[in-house]
């Protein structure tokens, strides 16, 4: 008897779910009766802040809002983008063309492909990185040439390293910085090489820039369109996620080069229908408030990351103080692989963490750990990795 049904061939392209074996581990550690010290989820704990949800609650009950809304995203919130991207970065934006709402920064990211690619175009990316830049390289029948980041290098990719014949005939270039999951910075320099390097090439530079207001000790990270060039080459993506604890409400915005976003725009209005208004509201408040909220935020992970590094390395591990990021990028001892130690930690110690080398060949040899839990659970899984040695 013929099967009824076979799914479509490209998701026979998609790479083994490595964290499937980290979930089942999980699950069984914890039917054992173990308490489990997640450091493994990149989602915020902190609640999103009072004031925004506030907002949203009064924008449910208008049934203004429960329309169908702009393909585009609301003009109020491009308009908050852009003076937000003023406030902060000094960029300035046009509203109309230069900002794209999105559901999400995920969303926009894995559809871009469809709109910039055709089959069997290249797409560059930095790994280790978000799986995201090569999912949606793969549907839109693309391929994906990895740029490693590794620690000589401070984590940046050596773009004189590309082979030009591959650059060349490359599409897109995706890279991120402040960064998941090395938590590496860049500065304005390194931005400018970029546009050097794809304007020679021809080449659609893509930032995802979804960590800029997770920084410490006064340090405040660039976005790539403050380089001159910069959205003549290509766009940023940006997220109220990370920024404001919103990660469920979904919602995001790409900005920078008018007729990259026109194409990434047009696929949207194809697929989806834009933002549910009620939240762009919310992101408008967000974006439009004093930012107090996000100094708080940054206050609390930076003890966190006091505590949890300093910690680490009093125990003798090979570790730095993230300037960016809510992720801290440990180095395995000596003799283990990033997989063995992530299932010691999880069997011994009960801890969960994220092997490098799922997110990238070039990380092996490194876990990650989230700053997403309150400090009196770090404070626990330190005591429990000096127990265990």
């Amino acid at each position: 008897m013929t099967k009824f049904f076979e799914p479509a061939a490209r998701l026979g392209l998609i790479p083994p779910y490595l964290f499937k074996e980290i979930d089942d581990k999980k699950a069984e550690v914890k039917a054992k009766g173990v308490d489990i010290i997640d450091l493994g989820v990149g989602d915020p704990d902190l609640p999103t802040p009072r004031f925004i949800v506030e907002k949203m609650m009064a924008a449910v009950q208008d049934p203004g809002t429960h329309r169908y809304p702009a393909y585009s995203g609301m003009k109020g919130f491009r308009e908050a983008v852009a003076r937000w991207y003023k406030k902060r970065f000094g960029v300035e934006l046009d509203p109309e063309a230069e900002v794209l709402t999105l559901i999400g920064s995920k969303e926009g990211i894995a559809h871009l492909p469809l709109g910039i690619n055709n089959p069997e175009d290249i797409n560059l990316m930095t790994s280790p990185g978000y799986p995201v830049y090569q999912m949606g390289t793969l549907f839109a029948g693309g391929h994906s040439h990895f740029v490693p980041l590794l620690r000589e290098n401070a984590f940046l990719p050596d773009l004189h390293d590309i082979d030009p014949l591959t650059a060349r005939d490359a599409r897109a270039f995706f890279f991120n910085y402040p960064n998941n999951p090395t938590a590496a910075v860049a500065d304005k320099n390194f931005f400018a090489k970029v546009v050097d390097f794809c304007r020679e090439y021809q080449i659609i530079a893509v930032h995802d820039a979804a960590y800029t207001e997770l920084a410490y000790d006064g340090y405040q990270p660039p976005s790539f369109l403050e380089v001159p060039g910069a959205r003549e080459v290509g766009i940023e993506f940006h997220s109220l996620s990370k920024t404001y604890n919103m990660t469920g409400w979904r919602l995001g915005m790409a900005v920078g080069n008018k007729d990259v976003l026109a194409a990434l725009g047009k696929i949207k209005s194809n697929i989806d229908s834009g933002a549910f208004d009620a939240v762009q509201l919310a992101g408008i408040a967000a974006l439009d408030s004093d930012q107090s909220c996000v100094k708080e935020n940054c206050a609390i992970l930076q003890e966190r990351r006091d505590l949890l590094v300093g910690g680490l390395k009093k125990l003798g591990y090979d570790v730095e103080f993230p300037k960016a990021t809510f992720y801290v990028w440990l180095a395995v001892p000596k003799g283990m692989t990033s997989m063995g130690f992530t299932t010691h930690l999880l069997e011994k110690a009960g801890i969960v963490t994220i092997p490098g080398m799922g997110l990238g060949a070039p990380g092996e040899g490194y876990v990650r750990l989230a700053l997403t839990v309150p400090k009196e659970r770090m404070a626990e899984a330190l005591a429990r990795l000096e127990k265990i040695g």
